[in-house]
């Protein structure tokens, strides 16, 4: 459970796939723009449409395949070169701009088998292990180090104060939760399975969507008889959204914009580039079943089935918002509204049932901000109570 180390080679193969790839995607998204315009209106029958794009086909084609040649060769090199450098462990700086573009391409990285991709990992920063284990997990985007703001580490302070050993999951963000759920909760197992001592119990804390990677691992893990959630003990969100966030729909809303003229419309794949993660957070999925099946781009309702929290364990929901004080229209963290990181919904059957004792809202505190040593109290009473 430490840090993998990484080959500087491998990044430059895993950068070098992406600029091919995106030379690549731009040549062809500009052929489109190019035949769309010059092939006339449609009202006209787009007459020209047939030798423009005879004619963009040849050009943009060399372009493509000029690119693909020059990709393969640098790939091939750079190969050659991987055993020659020496892999060292990645700087804290690394670790965040490679978790960014995960989070935005990380299904597509992961699916082209791409170096970039972030294979799921359990990290620790001590050598002690006590029986008490929480582990916390990050959101979009992010990866285990940002757990520390201003000097600041919820788990570490856990550690501290009521004696847990904090360990930490590192994840590509942009696959599906689900996936990443299932995961998640194969790795508890182990986890629990093969620590130096007895785990007399387990907490687990999450961050925006780490709460519903959380979530959707306690699932699978009840669905599979799995042996971990005999010890849980709390279940911690912080700024989680449960059922969505504004930020998402509006990209999805973007997209369906450009779609209304053809010639806005080949500029929808741009759109398009959202990793299946990110669209998972248009509503809070957590299960398979809230996307398979489901075109995740095309627009439309929250079509979700139920998905409780988990029986028997005490659950706990953190809303941040930028609000300095209470009021009827709360203001959210700034990407979660209030609701849905406290699990509320207009539909029924969708609300989560966090008692009300177990909600806490911090006034004048955005989303990164839950993780600073201002909300820790709240913790440090729900776990300490």
């Amino acid at each position: 459970m430490t840090k993998t180390t990484r080959s500087h080679i491998d990044d430059l193969r895993g950068a070098s796939r992406l600029a091919v790839e995106a030379t690549r995607g731009v040549a062809a998204l500009v052929e489109k723009m190019h035949v769309a315009i010059a092939s006339g209106p449609a009202m006209l029958g787009r007459p020209l449409a047939g030798p423009v794009r005879l004619a963009t086909g040849v050009v943009y084609g060399s372009i493509d395949g000029i690119a693909k040649l020059v990709g393969a060769g640098l790939d091939a090199s750079l190969a050659q070169l991987a055993p020659l450098v020496k892999a060292s462990e990645p700087s804290a700086a690394r670790e965040a701009v490679q978790a960014v573009v995960n989070g935005v391409l990380g299904d597509y990285l992961h699916e082209t088998a791409n170096p970039l991709a972030i294979e799921m990992e359990l990290r620790r920063r001590t050598v002690d292990a006590t029986a008490k284990l929480v582990v916390l997990v990050h959101g979009s985007c992010m990866t285990d180090a940002q757990f520390t703001r201003g000097g600041h580490d919820h788990g570490a302070a856990l550690a501290r104060d009521l004696g847990y050993t904090p360990v930490y999951l590192r994840y590509n963000s942009g696959r599906h939760i689900s996936t990443n759920g299932r995961a998640f909760a194969a790795q508890l197992e182990a986890l629990v399975a093969s620590w130096p001592v007895a785990v007399a119990e387990l907490v687990l804390i999450g961050h925006s969507m780490g709460g519903l990677v959380a979530r959707s691992a306690c699932h699978v893990a009840a669905a599979d008889g799995l042996a971990w959630p005999a010890k849980l003990r709390a279940l911690i969100t912080l700024g989680t959204p449960h059922h969505g966030a504004p930020l998402e729909r509006g990209g999805n809303w973007f997209e369906q914009l450009l779609d209304l003229s053809p010639y806005s419309a080949p500029l929808g794949v741009l759109g398009r580039i959202r990793s299946a993660g990110v669209t998972d957070l248009r509503f809070g999925n957590v299960l398979d079943e809230h996307w398979q099946g489901r075109d995740r781009f095309e627009r439309g309702t929250d079509t979700r089935t139920p998905c409780p929290l988990p029986a028997g364990v005490r659950c706990y929901a953190l809303a941040g918002t930028l609000s300095a004080e209470d009021g009827p229209h709360l203001r959210g963290d700034g990407l979660v509204p209030v609701d849905s990181a406290l699990g509320k919904h207009a539909r029924p059957e969708l609300c989560l049932a966090f008692p009300a004792a177990q909600c806490r809202i911090a006034f004048g505190t955005g989303h990164v901000d839950l993780l600073g040593a201002s909300v820790y109290p709240t913790l440090h009473g729900w776990l300490a109570a």
